[in-house]
């Protein structure tokens, strides 16, 4: 029965799954390594294999628990979904709440690192008057909020679930963030709600260029958009391939991401590698490897892995159709490895503020959090 409750949430995952976990990581049966073992295959194996033995006898996921739990949680019901939610309220009472969107392969834990800034700002050598309350759900069939119950969890469905979330929390006036899937949730948010959503913020782009642009569209482009395409295209030769098996078959994939944790290890560690800036660099040299080893450990205790799948990838808007303009103002936060182009976003969103930088990678929060920070305080500024 859907209700209106909140209920106050805390992880506590059994020791016996834990135990279970160490036992498959001991047992482990790697592949043998392909010619060359290097990234241009998949993880190569002489890098997977030290990142499960750090897994299997270093990392302490009782240490992380509680770091979360040090956070309020919350679960509630909308639409029939289950939603688990971070709620961390600033001390400064005028603080503008604010809602963050995770996006896949993440989870809440991708936002750790910015949580203290954004909330405390004075304590990170910031205003008080950038203070934000700040909203972190998992995604719907994401973590704690898996796995889903329905079909049709597009964008924005999720953005009315977002919508009613903040409603049930009694903010009236809000802004929302995020990348990956949350790029594509927060702008809905914004058309679902726009009567209470003061501005709109994310880090890549709130829209994709169309595809086969014509060759004399194309020559208008700057050398910065020309090279942004032609990643967008390298990104549809070489690497579409994981979105295609998981659009198309996510429960056969979930079978092996469920039961192996170094398959799901694997699955997650080459989008880190792929999406993190710079790519030739290790991942867990640009992202601590406890934090990389939490966000697959969320997916790994919750078997949420062919759910997450789904509705990432399984519900989406065909590339390209153009949407309505909610006329919320929009910051966007362009990281070197993003393909953002803003003559295209500006379509179908009124963008005040465009940001380009040259580091950074698709996981904004993880490998760049104070300029992911001094952006959006910057930004919300003027809508407060």
């Amino acid at each position: 029965m859907t209700t209106n409750e909140l209920k106050p949430f805390s992880i506590d995952i059994p020791q016996s799954t834990l135990d279970d976990l160490k036992g498959r990581l001991t047992q482990t049966r790697l592949p043998a390594p392909l010619p060359g073992d290097d990234w241009d295959s998949g993880v190569p194996v002489s890098w997977l294999s030290g990142l499960v033995d750090y897994w299997r006898d270093e990392y302490d996921w009782r240490a992380i628990e509680k770091q979360l739990n040090d956070y309020p949680q919350y679960t509630t019901v909308i639409d029939g979904q289950q939603i688990h939610f971070l709620h961390v309220r600033s001390a400064e009472a005028d603080a503008l709440p604010l809602l963050l969107t995770h996006g896949w392969p993440g989870s809440i834990a991708e936002f750790l690192d910015v949580i203290g800034p954004l909330t405390d700002p004075v304590a990170y050598g910031g205003d008080a008057a950038d203070a934000f309350h700040l909203v972190i759900p998992s995604l719907p069939g994401f973590g704690f909020s898996g796995p889903v119950q329905e079909s049709g969890w597009s964008t924005n469905r999720v953005a009315r679930t977002w919508a009613e979330l903040m409603n049930r929390l009694g903010y009236q006036r809000y802004g929302v963030q995020g990348g990956d899937i949350g790029a594509a949730v927060s702008p809905e948010v914004g058309r679902a709600d726009r009567e209470r959503v003061v501005g709109v913020h994310v880090n890549g782009s709130p829209g994709l260029p169309p595809m086969n642009l014509p060759a004399e569209e194309r020559a208008t482009l700057t050398d910065l958009e020309q090279d942004r395409l032609a990643r967008i295209d390298a990104f549809m030769r070489e690497e579409f391939g994981y979105i295609a098996i998981q659009s198309t078959r996510p429960q056969t994939l979930g079978y092996a991401l469920v039961d192996s944790p170094v398959g799901q290890l694997a699955w997650i560690m080459d989008k880190f590698r792929e999406w993190t800036h710079p790519r030739t660099t290790l991942p867990d040299a640009i992202i601590d490897r406890d934090r990389l080893l939490t966000n697959v450990m969320i997916y790994w205790l919750t078997g949420t892995a062919g759910s997450a799948a789904y509705v990432g990838y399984a519900q989406q808007q065909p590339w390209g159709a153009t949407k309505e303009n909610s006329g919320v103002p929009t910051g966007v936060l362009v990281f070197a490895h993003d393909v953002g182009i803003r003559r295209y976003a500006e379509r179908e969103n009124t963008i005040t503020r465009w940001t380009d930088v040259d580091r950074g990678g698709h996981f904004a929060a993880l490998e760049e959090p104070e300029l992911l920070t001094a952006d959006i305080r910057e930004f919300f500024r003027s809508l407060r």
